[in-house]
């Protein structure tokens, strides 16, 4: 098989009922299957993946893997029985727009170095606007903060064609990735400690460190709910988000910075930086104290508590190299409070 798409689902099964229809009738007359993994569902989502969508392979787990528990087991299981050359990660609250495959396909099979792309993303409640979750494609600053294009801070922009060329860039979303089997693979898949989210933003990373591309193909669209398992609000979204940042760093800050500093300065280079954004992230908590939600300051010291305990110390890799998308230098949350505009045109420009 080509294309393996698979869907991650708990407890999603109207998400399922809705946006399946249109996604099997769009891969028609190509050499690709749609798997749907089922974490520990309760809501009889796979009896009815069984009765509605017979062609739709079922792979039900008896328990909530997480993200990246799921995705890794499921990929083990349609490499064995598919072999597929590119995998597809696809949220289930998300329809795709007519003509959404080919483009991929096509910039992967002419792109060997390209290790994953992802479709531009719309919001599917305002299909003028991109969606927060993705955008047009991401990138990270020194602190390890997320900004896309397309979506600064919580503020979305309209999509009126300004990011239509395909693009390099640092992440793209893990609602809508499509992988490069041997790739994944190589890297040895997502982290497993991190449950759910980010793991993304450290498989593209990863990704950059052993010399491939990630793009955006703007020509593929579609349209994004958000949202659909834990809402944006969410104090373990918040906590996961933290956490997994920090684990995010620790991975890969020491080899991006090893090619020009060397093994040793860079794990100490890694360190002090892991080091400054948990001083950020504990001025953020007494931010969110200090505006009446305890909850949120708690997510972020329960975030800490997490990483001390799962963290194995930064550490500088063989094989990896120069990243071709370097991390944004300067950190990007107060040049977005200050400097909003003049930041918004240096993203139109990356």
């Amino acid at each position: 098989m080509r294309l393996s798409i698979v869907i991650l689902n708990w407890n999603t099964k109207e998400y399922l009922r809705k946006f399946l229809p249109g996604l099997l009738e769009s891969v028609q007359g190509y050499d690709a299957g749609v798997t749907v993994a089922d974490n520990g569902s309760t809501d009889g989502s796979v009896r009815m993946l069984e009765e509605e969508f017979p062609t739709v392979h079922v792979i039900p787990f008896n328990e909530n893997l997480g993200f990246t528990g799921g995705y890794n087991r499921a990929f083990d299981i349609v490499y064995r029985d598919f072999s597929p050359e590119y995998f597809l990660l696809l949220n289930s609250d998300i329809e795709v727009a007519p003509g959404w495959l080919q483009p991929l396909l096509e910039h992967m099979d002419s792109h060997p170095r390209c290790g994953a792309c992802s479709p531009k993303l719309l919001s599917w409640y305002d299909r003028g606007s991109f969606e927060y979750a993705g955008a047009a494609g991401g990138f990270l600053d020194k602190f390890g903060y997320t900004f896309c294009r397309g979506r600064l801070m919580k503020e979305v922009e309209r999509d009126n064609g300004q990011y239509d060329a395909v693009k390099d860039v640092f992440w793209a979303t893990g609602a809508f990735l499509m992988v490069r089997s041997s790739v994944f693979k190589e890297l040895g898949g997502l982290d497993g400690r991190y449950f759910a989210h980010f793991e993304e933003i450290d498989l593209c990373w990863r990704m950059h460190l052993r010399g491939y591309h990630v793009s955006v193909i703007p020509q593929s669209v579609a349209y994004h709910l958000g949202g659909g398992t834990l809402p944006n609000d969410s104090p373990l979204k918040l906590k996961l988000n933290y956490r997994n940042t920090l684990l995010t760093m620790e991975n890969n800050l020491a080899d991006t910075y090893a090619p020009e500093e060397g093994p040793v300065k860079a794990v100490r280079h890694a360190r002090r930086t892991i080091c400054l954004r948990m001083v950020l992230d504990g001025l953020s908590a007494a931010a969110y104290l200090l505006g009446g939600k305890p909850a949120f300051f708690r997510s972020v010291l329960e975030a800490h508590g997490e990483f001390r305990r799962m963290r194995k110390g930064p550490a500088v890799h063989d094989g990896t190299v120069s990243m071709d998308i370097p991390l944004y230098p300067r950190w990007i949350i107060p040049m977005a409070l200050l400097r909003r505009q003049k930041l918004i045109e240096t993203i139109h420009n990356l």
